[in-house]
């Protein structure tokens, strides 16, 4: 056999065996997302039950639709009313199934705030049971609340935990109440917090869109500011300035009474939020 005739045979068999060594392309397999009691936005949520008070309040929590549900137009409704069975106040929350860190999260709150009473308040923020000792619990806020001052007009707070909320506060410079006229809040607003390992930024919006055309407030904490310690009972965190996500930290909206105290015009409470949206950094 010739040489040209052997080169020929040895290019065919090199083609024969690197296609009969080809790997076929794995199949793709896609983990189901796990489901919750309730789907808001895009995500599962399930239901915070408690018969007797915890924290935050402490306070008795719902687990149910008639104290959190999404409408047919997937707005979310928060609720805290009276159990007229046994007289006793209860409060609403949710937390996601998904894992949440750092990136941008954005609501619209349709319910006009200014007339709460001064033992409510509302949550949207962070939270992980579990990163106690490094991170304080990984938590960001924006609440509404008078914090049991009925006079107060400014409803709105930004928040980089760890924040001791009492008067005068010890954490003053983590926690900012912006100025924000009431003549927004009686209307529908849009709040922005993003997370970064640097920083925590807030922004509100007049309207229903993120960023919208005007800008009524804005705020940042940074790294610049001075460790704080996370105090709860007898358990005490390392040094914290910007919070970092844990292993599980989640998401959370929650509608609660401040110290566990009924209202004091003893009526049902309702918060209905929009829309929510988070973009991972």
């Amino acid at each position: 056999m010739s040489t040209k005739h052997l080169s020929i045979v040895y290019f065919l068999l090199a083609v024969c065996l690197l296609f009969s060594c080809k790997q076929s392309d794995p199949p793709v397999i896609k983990i189901p997302e796990k489901t919750g009691a309730l789907y808001f936005s895009g995500f599962y949520f399930n239901y915070k039950n408690t018969s007797n008070p915890v924290g935050p309040g402490p306070n008795r929590f719902n687990g149910t639709k008639d104290y959190a549900w999404v409408d047919t137009e997937d707005k979310l409704h928060l609720k805290i009313a009276k159990n007229t069975s046994n007289n006793f106040w209860y409060c609403s929350e949710i937390v996601s199934v998904k894992q949440f860190g750092y990136g941008t999260y954005v609501m619209t709150c349709e319910t006009d705030i200014r007339n709460f009473d001064s033992k409510t308040v509302f949550g949207f923020f962070t939270w992980d049971d579990y990163s106690f000792q490094k991170q304080g619990n990984s938590e960001i806020d924006i609440e509404f609340a008078k914090w049991g001052v009925n006079s107060d007009t400014l409803a709105v707070t930004y928040s980089a935990q760890p924040v001791v909320f009492s008067n005068p506060t010890p954490y003053k410079e983590r926690t900012k109440k912006p100025l924000i006229a009431t003549k927004y809040i009686s209307k529908p607003m849009t709040y922005m917090m993003r997370w970064t390992p640097d920083s925590v930024y807030w922004e509100s919006y007049e309207g229903e869109s993120y960023p919208g055309n005007n800008r009524i407030s804005s705020w940042s904490f940074n790294k610049s500011n001075t460790p704080r310690k996370k105090i709860e009972g007898n358990n005490t965190s390392d040094p914290i300035v910007v919070p970092a996500p844990g292993d599980s930290t989640n998401l959370r909206f929650n509608f609660w009474l401040l110290n566990g105290q009924a209202p004091g015009n003893g009526i049902d409470h309702e918060i209905v939020i929009k829309n929510f949206k988070y973009t991972p950094l």
